[in-house]
């Protein structure tokens, strides 16, 4: 900003100059955010450049992992996507034009001596004995190093500088050597390849980059690119700004350590879960939006220090939490016969998929029947004190369902459980007691006829310490032998059948979780854990020192203690920033006159932008409190899922969403459907309705033949219907907005199936 202010430059360009050499990880992912947000917030532009002046370690599957991850946290550059190997030609007349000017020479000292007549941090450099060449000699030797005339490593080509000076790297750098090796994209046009400090400030020049943010590391090297920005016949000053570089705990940020660890087999490849790569991080169910706040969360600054990691697995519970439907799944199942529930019989229960602190609408139904599945964690048959789930002669709550008590444990030949006989009360249907009755503990469950099996994979830190590299010790050492654990034979609810392929879940109980984008299949489900409810690591006291020896048990398994509450720091830095007196008033208003809950307003007045589409849209004659849920949770959920932050949608036509759904035209499943084209396309919602034929069924005459097939088509529940089991009325309703596409208007569905039920 002060730049701009000064008029030093008139329009801010950042960029991002990832060398192609192997997959990003989570640093880079930050420094991603930085300059593309740094050009965001300026109204400026950040450029893709591609830092490919090194032929024996890069390949054009590296670019394209990159361009792939870059795009999917959410940025674009646009027309801006350039290559070091674009400007090879413009660096060599550079090169020329330097030596011509008697600032550069070719040094045919080996790289030892070269070392050597550096000198030391005590004592200044020697002259190389090539260093008095004449300009002509020097000219005819570059042109032949180009030619491919020598080996590799005859000759290099040298800054003429200062020898003496307390920089090192300002002892005449070498900006050239010869390397005869094939370029991904020049192939064999070149055999003399720069080295960074040589080229990377030609690129940020010919591009006119004005802010070349890089880490600490580079400080040193900054005196270098001003040298040969200075002294290079170009129009554009960049300049280098240096931030502190930041390691995370749990893992290692080395392309060479994750090389090892992914050729030695410790890892499944680039994209395995455990790695803090971001194709790892979006292979485990890592969202954009939680990336993105994790970089602001850690911020920049000048000081090199370690980041808990703690603080991303905090950003993507925090983005969970709000859009993740809650589901049942069983890991180990032990099956349970409910004595006393009638064979055959499978009642329908309606379960939320958020809980009363989420404010989110939207349920589903679970199948219930005599024979269901706990997780064996949840019975002991001699259990602690303190212990409130299920144990010989106790009861417990099944969430939604009904309370259980165990009446006895069957086991098999090898003496093990294998079956539990249990009965239920069936005047507590979705856990209801009577009131001075305690029943302390609520476990979840699945029906053994209805769930599906999947495979469950538990992920994990990968290493066992916080610094893997501390010490002398092999940074392998410390590997989790934990990090993976592959559970199978899991069930989970049937209803996951019938979501996207691409929706997260939180498996109550158990944490985050969605559908492996690579090995689950329709007809065997792959689940991989994202993240825990809440962080079961503890650091160590500062004043101790970690190790493999204190961080883990006599066993070598880590043991990892009962989990904590978020801390302080997570909780202030997950706070909003302070709001202008305006913001402030819209809030306050948002919840006395609109009735909104304080979560809401909060997110709402979080910044004008916000504030503005919600205003725009209740301006409509829009509700509020819909058009705040709409604001709230769908829009930032379907953005999340296009991984953008700039959306297409008027606050006008989003209260003509809301306004359609509101009056019965749209369902709210349609209306999601309706959103995301609005994002794809900045449509009027009623003109999208319309082509895609999305309006609600709510004429009685028009369901009245769709409800009269599935009463027909399911005889035998239409019967156990009419004999009491009124809870079968939502399996019907499901059946109607199957048959319909989900079309159907509810309200009138259900009206209609009772006058079916009660007349037929």
């Amino acid at each position: 900003m002060e730049d701009l202010e000064a008029g030093r430059h008139s329009k801010v360009i950042t960029r991002f100059p990832p060398e192609p050499n192997g997959y990003l990880h989570i640093g880079h992912a930050t420094s991603i955010c930085l300059n593309f947000g740094i050009a965001e917030e300026m109204d400026g532009v950040c450029h893709l450049r591609f830092d490919d002046t090194n032929p024996e370690t890069e390949d054009v599957r590296y670019v394209r992992s990159i361009i792939e991850d870059v795009k999917w946290l959410g940025f674009d550059w646009g027309e801006h996507l350039y290559y070091a190997s674009d400007y090879f030609g413009q660096m060599y007349d550079f090169a020329v034009h330097l030596i011509r000017n008697g600032k550069a020479y070719v040094e045919s000292l080996s790289e030892e001596e070269i070392r050597e007549y550096r000198g030391t941090v005590t004592e200044p450099g020697r002259p190389s004995p090539y260093r008095g060449r004449s300009v002509e000699e020097n000219v005819d030797l570059f042109r032949r190093m180009k030619e491919g005339e020598f080996p590799d490593g005859a000759h290099v080509l040298r800054a003429k500088l200062d020898l003496s000076s307390p920089n090192m790297l300002l002892r005449d750098p070498v900006l050239y050597r010869i390397r005869h090796a094939h370029h991904y994209r020049t192939r064999d046009d070149w055999c003399v390849y720069p080295l960074y400090d040589y080229a990377h400030p030609i690129e940020d020049a010919i591009e006119c980059v004005t802010h070349s943010i890089c880490t600490l590391e580079f400080e040193n090297n900054r005196p270098v690119y001003d040298w040969v920005v200075e002294n290079i016949p170009i129009s554009c000053r960049p300049r280098q700004y240096e931030f502190a570089r930041r390691n995370l705990d749990y893992t290692v940020m080395s392309k060479r350590k994750l090389l090892e660890i992914v050729k030695g087999g410790y890892v499944s490849g680039w994209d395995d879960p455990r790695l803090w790569t971001v194709a790892g991080l979006r292979r485990r169910g890592f969202t954009p939006r939680s990336i993105r706040n994790f970089a602001e969360l850690v911020g920049v600054g000048r000081i090199e220090n370690r980041i808990d990691i703690g603080k991303l697995e905090f950003a993507i519970r925090d983005d969970l939490n709000h859009q993740a439907p809650r589901v049942l799944c069983v890991l180990r199942p032990l099956k349970v016969v409910i004595t006393n529930y009638p064979n055959n019989q499978v009642e329908e229960l309606e379960a939320p998929y958020f809980p009363r602190d989420v404010p989110r609408e939207g349920s589903r139904t679970v199948p219930f029947s005599k024979v269901i599945y706990i997780d064996r964690d949840d019975f002991m048959e001699d259990p602690p004190e303190g212990y409130h789930r299920l144990a010989p002669g106790r009861e417990v709550r099944l969430r939604y369902a009904y309370v259980i008590r165990c009446d006895e444990v069957i086991r098999d030949s090898a003496g093990e459980i294998g079956e539990l006989r249990c009965s239920y009360d069936d005047g507590t249907r979705g856990g209801r007691t009577a009131e001075g009755r305690a029943v302390r503990g609520t476990i979840h469950w699945v029906s053994a006829e209805h769930s599906v099996e999947c495979e469950v994979r538990l992920y994990d830190r990968l290493f066992s310490v916080p610094d893997p590299e501390e010490g002398d010790e092999d940074f392998k050492s410390r590997l989790n032998p934990e990090s993976l654990l592959v559970v199978k034979g899991a069930r989970i609810e049937p209803s996951v059948v019938r979501d996207p392929d691409d929706t997260r879940y939180q498996f109550e109980r158990l944490g985050f979780f969605w559908r492996d984008p690579i090995d689950s299949k329709p007809e065997a489900l792959v689940f991989n854990r994202t993240v825990t409810l809440r962080d079961n690591w503890t650091r160590p006291a500062e004043s101790e020192k970690p190790s493999v020896a204190t961080a883990s048990s006599q066993n070598g398994k880590e043991r990892k203690p009962r989990g904590i509450e978020r801390s302080s720091e997570e909780r202030s830095a997950s706070a909003p920033p302070p709001r202008s007196p305006e913001l402030e008033a819209s809030r306050s208003r948002y919840v006395s006159a609109h009735g909104l809950a304080e979560t809401e307003a909060e997110i709402l007045t979080r910044d004008v932008a916000t504030a503005a589409l919600f205003e725009e849209a209740i301006a409509t004659g829009a509700p509020a409190r819909q058009v705040a849920n709409w604001v709230v949770h769908e829009l930032p959920r379907e953005m999340n899922t296009r991984a953008t932050e700039v959306t297409r949608v008027t606050g006008a036509d989003l209260g003509k969403l809301v306004s359609l759904i509101e009056a019965g035209t749209l369902s709210s499943s349609a209306g999601r459907e309706v959103l995301a084209a609005m994002l794809a396309t900045g449509k009027d919602p009623a003109l999208i309705v319309e082509e895609k034929g999305l309006s609600q069924i709510s004429d009685p005459a028009t369901l009245r033949a769709a409800v009269a097939e599935v009463v027909a088509a399911n005889q035998s529940k239409a019967d156990e219907y009419r004999s009491g089991r009124v809870g079968l009325l939502g399996f019907f309703v499901g059946q109607v907005m199957r048959k319909t596409g989900g079309r159907a208007n509810p309200e009138v569905a259900t009206e209609l199936l009772e006058e079916f039920l009660r007349g037929a």
